[in-house]
């Protein structure tokens, strides 16, 4: 067994660049002793984030945790994930996305919640091909607070019989949905903000959903919100939902993307999408929170818009908030 850096050639997914250390790695592994004794060694590579790293334990296709902070990614000792985040930066969603299911398997899932997620969705289908109802290639799951659209609905039904992928629906609790409308009525965000009935509807069955994962892929774009999205990674530790206990990752493969290069996606590809972006809808919520974006308009315009531009998250990606 041996210690290879770059990444783990028994499991070449990536191609970090060309390199005659990869080549020679991959050739020394391969080799057959003549004494049947296992082959071990190390092999250093000064280039990766201008550091030189030490690599990780082979074989072995899953990441191995090492002290916090660090993580062996691919046979890769990556000090943190900003260096992970940076040398993803240039690279097509595709890639990113690829990544992110091979490495966390069915501990990783995609969340699924407009546009920009069904092309990951689809871009994943195309990757890992259409599996069945019961038998998914890949995991994406979804939200439904109760206060969805008509539209979103039958959106969500469309996405789950296209690609043939069962979508794990998690909804908010009953009683805690009772007590804030026998307390409050059925629209007291109009009044109190929306943190309350977002903690709710959102926030609490998010954390279910996320409880048996070690890692989720959003569609975040760093276009949406210049106040709370402009700087976000295509991967990070989630500030949000990880504890002092559970590293969480979070996976944005569209956060370099513009809301034009998503939609040629989309068009190019024949990707579904809710049919109320065909009435002037950008950004879609809840019902009583999402409305019609006059053109000229940012899309998160319409959300909350009776609230502060700069504060329009509703908890699930609270972090960004802090940024």
């Amino acid at each position: 067994m041996s210690d290879v850096l770059l990444y783990s050639v028994l499991q070449r997914c990536y191609s970090f660049g060309d390199n005659w250390l990869v080549s020679f790695a991959t050739k020394f592994l391969s080799r057959k002793p003549a004494d049947g004794i296992p082959v071990s060694g190390l092999f250093y590579f000064p280039g990766f984030g201008g550091q030189a790293a030490r690599a990780g334990t082979l074989p072995g296709g899953r990441a191995n945790r090492s002290r916090r902070g660090q993580r062996k990614i691919m046979g890769l000792a990556i000090a943190n994930y900003t260096e992970l985040a940076e040398s993803f930066a240039d690279r097509h969603p595709r890639e990113i996305l690829e990544y992110a299911i091979r490495e966390y398997s069915s501990r990783v899932s995609i969340s699924f919640s407009g546009s920009g997620s069904v092309a990951l969705i689809d871009m994943a289908s195309k990757i890992f091909g259409r599996g069945s109802f019961e038998d998914a290639p890949f995991r994406v799951f979804t939200l439904d607070t109760g206060r969805l659209h008509a539209e979103t609905y039958q959106f969500i039904d469309k996405v789950r019989e296209r690609y043939g992928i069962p979508i794990e629906v998690y909804f908010p609790q009953p009683e805690a949905v009772e007590n804030l409308v026998r307390e409050k009525g059925l629209f007291s965000f109009y009044r109190d903000g929306h943190e309350e009935c977002c903690a709710i509807r959102k926030v609490e069955p998010l954390g279910r959903a996320l409880s048996s994962l070690d890692a989720w892929i959003t569609g975040q774009r760093r276009d949406q919100s210049p106040w709370t999205r402009s700087r976000i990674p295509v991967v990070q530790i989630d500030p949000t939902h990880s504890t002092p206990d559970r590293e969480l990752v979070k996976f944005n493969p569209l956060a370099n993307w513009t809301s034009d290069q998503t939609w040629s996606y989309i068009h190019d590809n024949d990707v579904p999408y809710n049919a109320l972006h065909e009435k002037g809808f950008i950004s879609i919520g809840c019902e009583p929170c999402t409305r019609a974006v006059p053109p000229g308009q940012h899309e998160r315009a319409g959300r909350w818009w009776w609230e502060d531009e700069s504060k329009k998250e509703c908890g699930l990606h609270a972090g960004n908030l802090k940024e």
